[in-house]
């Protein structure tokens, strides 16, 4: 069911300025500032209002209007030329680091642009996802490096996995949305008929489950953590549009959708992208963490169904934000 109050250009860019500025102005007061600051802030800028700008209404199809698939090469080449201003303007280029995210960017895209004429669900696209995932997901510890931590030296590593997420989610929406023109996505910010009572069902029949099962394997322990009270907003937002909205946007507008077109069963696509989801985080809190994996996979069975039941990521991200945040402050992980 797509949203019948779909937010447009205004108001999603007016929620851009909001947040951007506060962030800047947060950065500000910590002591940030300076050409390495001012760099840092343009790439993040760039790249979270493309982010949130295809979420409007319209705004997909009259780029592919005016630019046809071009519009896809040339958002590539500009989510490569901002990764330069940030290099350049923090003193951190190196070729290296150039040819990578060059590779990040334009292979993808290479690859998208020749399954232009194929259905959604081509091997292309099950690859890309791949190709974007492994470039997001960090590495156990033991194996000491991070391709995130290294591409964003600035400042100090703190804005890597950030940085990286909104580079991706460029790069996908490049390939999928403006390339591939993959329909059922979902990629909107609005408010359709019910979605209050499939969110909220969705959030509390899987705390009935994920609650009791986490406690009694020992994943997780209840432990409200009162000094995150103040910093609660900050870090709902931080949550939803850094980690819900980008996992939601790959796992269900994407995978979910590409493998029920593929598979020709919704209910095969469903299933096989919530363990896919659930196997995604075998590499967090430790190597292998199976108990992090079947919790995962549970959690992405109802993000999985808020997806289907609304047709919108921005419902499914908003179950998954409701969830994290819910760990975050109400418990502690054993």
């Amino acid at each position: 069911m797509p949203a019948t109050r779909q937010l447009g250009v205004l108001s999603l860019f007016g929620l851009w300025a909001v947040l951007t500025l506060t962030g800047a102005l947060y950065s500000v007061w910590l002591g940030y500032g300076g050409r390495d600051f001012a760099a840092t802030l343009t790439a993040f800028a760039f790249y979270f209002l493309v982010m949130l700008l295809f979420a409007a209404r319209g705004l997909e199809n009259s780029l592919t209007a005016r630019f046809g698939a071009g519009s896809g090469h040339l958002l590539g080449v500009a989510v490569f030329l901002v990764y330069l201003i940030y290099a350049l303007g923090t003193n951190t280029f190196a070729f290296g680091r150039a040819a990578t995210v060059a590779g990040l960017v334009f292979f993808p895209l290479a690859l998208a642009a020749s399954a232009e004429r194929k259905p959604a669900g081509a091997w292309q696209d099950f690859v890309i996802l791949a190709g974007i995932w492994v470039a997001v997901k960090p590495l156990p510890n033991r194996w000491g490096f991070s391709i995130s931590h290294w591409l964003w030296p600035y400042p100090g590593g703190r804005l890597a996995y950030v940085m990286t997420v909104l580079l991706c989610v460029n790069v996908a929406l490049a390939a999928f949305l403006l390339l591939r023109r993959v329909n059922g996505i979902g990629y909107s910010i609005g408010w359709g008929r019910h979605w209050g009572f499939f969110i909220l069902a969705s959030f509390l029949v899987l705390a009935c489950i994920a609650v009791p099962l986490g406690t009694r394997i020992h994943f997780i322990q209840f432990e409200p953590q009162w000094s995150e009270l103040r910093p609660l907003p900050l870090t709902a937002l931080g949550i939803l549009f850094f980690t819900a909205w980008p996992e939601e946007f790959l796992f269900r507008g994407l995978l979910q959708n590409m493998l029920s077109r593929a598979c020709n069963s919704d209910l095969a696509g469903w299933w096989t992208a919530s363990i896919l989801f659930g196997f995604s985080h075998i590499t967090n809190l430790g190597f292998p963490n199976w108990r992090y994996v079947l919790l995962a996979s549970i959690a992405g069975f109802f993000y999985g169904w808020t997806w289907r039941r609304t047709g919108s990521i921005f419902a499914s991200a908003l179950v998954h934000a409701a969830v994290d945040m819910t760990w975050h402050f109400l418990f502690r992980t054993v």
